[in-house]
């Protein structure tokens, strides 16, 4: 299998793998570990990426780093030999133009398809940003300004600029803003409103799969859930994010009883599989509304998405079925 090495003239040999150390400028400070390196090692599965940053292999000024460690002008980051796959493996992503909720020189906002990973890696071969990078190949930069779990539709924004990314990320890690989803829960949610303050801790099983749970020695993470709609044994729930971590939603609903329909890492395998005798095949968490101020001009900014017909469908079966 071909490794990534510095780039040579025809006449050179193959250079060995080896150790690349970055000195990073002030245009990548602020930018997480993890997509810097995505940048830089064109065509590198990002489950390398993480396996070398979750090994130590992957360090910033000589120590280890977790995969949202922020860069800083003039750190040096230790880039590891990182394997490129073979020929018969690789996939062009597909050029794919997704619904455009708002759009702008600094931004544009979609409204992303359940089932669409927001980027490659982990077994997917390409996702949301590749396939808009595909569908506009004149776009001179378009980076996620963060995430939303495959399963989970809605409100996505993508940054068009390196100044307005910076702006964002810094944005989500202040929790600046509000971010709005819409869940449907198993059991019937009483309170009318619920503040749910549980650390988190992320946690890998014997597979390398991610998971999160609550745990004492987890960041501090912190949800507001609103009652929308009783329908006895499930209740539609607006989630307010104060905290941006990783399942956060997911995984404080699901610890107070009312895990999300179709959630197949929190919820029940009996709760997903009647769902899907009725054609619901996803997990019921759509990220319905954003307030944010404009990333460069600070203009207050709201973004909203409707539930997709999958939902609302759902939601019209469980009311007939009272």
């Amino acid at each position: 299998m071909p490794v990534l090495t510095t780039r040579k003239t025809s006449h050179s040999p193959p250079e060995q793998p080896a150790v690349r150390m970055l000195t990073i400028e002030p245009e990548s400070a602020g930018q997480r570990v993890d997509n810097f390196l995505i940048r830089v090692c064109k065509g590198v599965p990002k489950s390398h990426i993480y396996k070398a940053i979750r090994s130590g292999q992957v360090r910033v000024n000589k120590g280890r780093v977790q995969a949202d460690h922020r860069l800083a002008s003039g750190d040096v980051l230790r880039v590891p030999p990182l394997r490129l796959p073979a020929a018969s493996e690789r996939r062009k992503a597909p050029p794919q133009a997704f619904p455009v909720v708002y759009e702008d020189d600094a931004m544009v906002v979609i409204d992303k398809p359940s089932g669409t990973a927001v980027h490659g890696g982990s077994g997917v071969s390409f996702g949301v940003i590749e396939q808009m990078r595909a569908a506009r190949p004149d776009a001179r930069f378009l980076e996620l300004a963060h995430r939303l779990d495959r399963e989970t539709s809605g409100l996505l924004i993508i940054a068009k600029q390196r100044k307005s990314l910076l702006a964002l990320h810094d944005m989500m890690r202040e929790s600046a803003g509000r971010k709005f989803y819409q869940a449907l829960v198993e059991g019937d949610f009483v309170n009318d409103r619920q503040h749910i303050r549980k650390p988190l801790l992320k946690w890998l099983t014997a597979d390398g799969e991610r998971r999160v749970k609550v745990d004492p020695e987890g960041k501090a993470a912190h949800t507001i859930v609103t009652k929308l709609q009783r329908f006895g044994r499930y209740t539609l729930v607006q989630a307010e994010l104060r905290t941006g971590r990783t399942h956060q939603i997911r995984v404080h609903l699901a610890s107070c009883g009312h895990a999300i329909v179709g959630d197949e890492k929190y919820g029940s395998d009996t709760v997903r599989e009647q769902f899907a005798r009725i054609g619901f095949k996803r997990m019921f968490l759509h990220a319905a509304r954003l307030e944010i101020p404009h990333p460069l001009t600070g203009e207050p900014l709201i973004f909203e998405a409707s539930l997709p017909p999958a939902c609302r469908e759902v939601l019209h079966y469980l009311e007939q079925d009272k």
